[in-house]
């Protein structure tokens, strides 16, 4: 099972899978640290869990990106129509199950945003 490191202490994952207060898409941003040695085994684990979260409602897409020149950092950013959808999908027991395929020695750090407008810069 791979060690939960929260993004934002003060925000953690568990507070915001409980926000109802605005409606529409959100964007998972989940790290992932592992020796370099062990990228192989995060790289099948995390294949597995994106099979399984890829059948969800409410899944939109995902992509996975790998730190250059050998790094054991990975960044993964995944679409989901709503919280409530990323909730039940995070809830659900094929993936909880599927956690313990992980290294021991990884480090997680998801957390939920969503798009701002930053004018004359990006759209929201």
């Amino acid at each position: 099972m791979p060690t939960f490191i929260e993004i934002d202490r003060t925000v953690t994952l568990a507070d915001q899978l409980k926000d109802e207060a605005a409606a529409g898409p959100v964007v998972l941003v989940n790290t992932f640290v592992v020796p370099p040695e062990e990228a192989e085994r995060l790289l099948a684990a995390w294949s597995a869990d994106a099979a399984i979260m890829k059948r969800q409602p409410g899944f939109i897409s995902t992509q996975l990106h790998r730190g250059i020149a050998g790094s054991g950092a990975f960044l993964n950013y995944a679409v989901w129509e709503s919280v409530a959808h990323f909730r039940s999908a995070f809830a659900n027991p094929e993936f909880r199950a599927s956690l313990s395929a992980y290294p021991e020695d990884a480090t997680v750090s998801p957390h939920l945003f969503r798009p701002i407008a930053v004018p004359g810069i990006c759209v929201a």
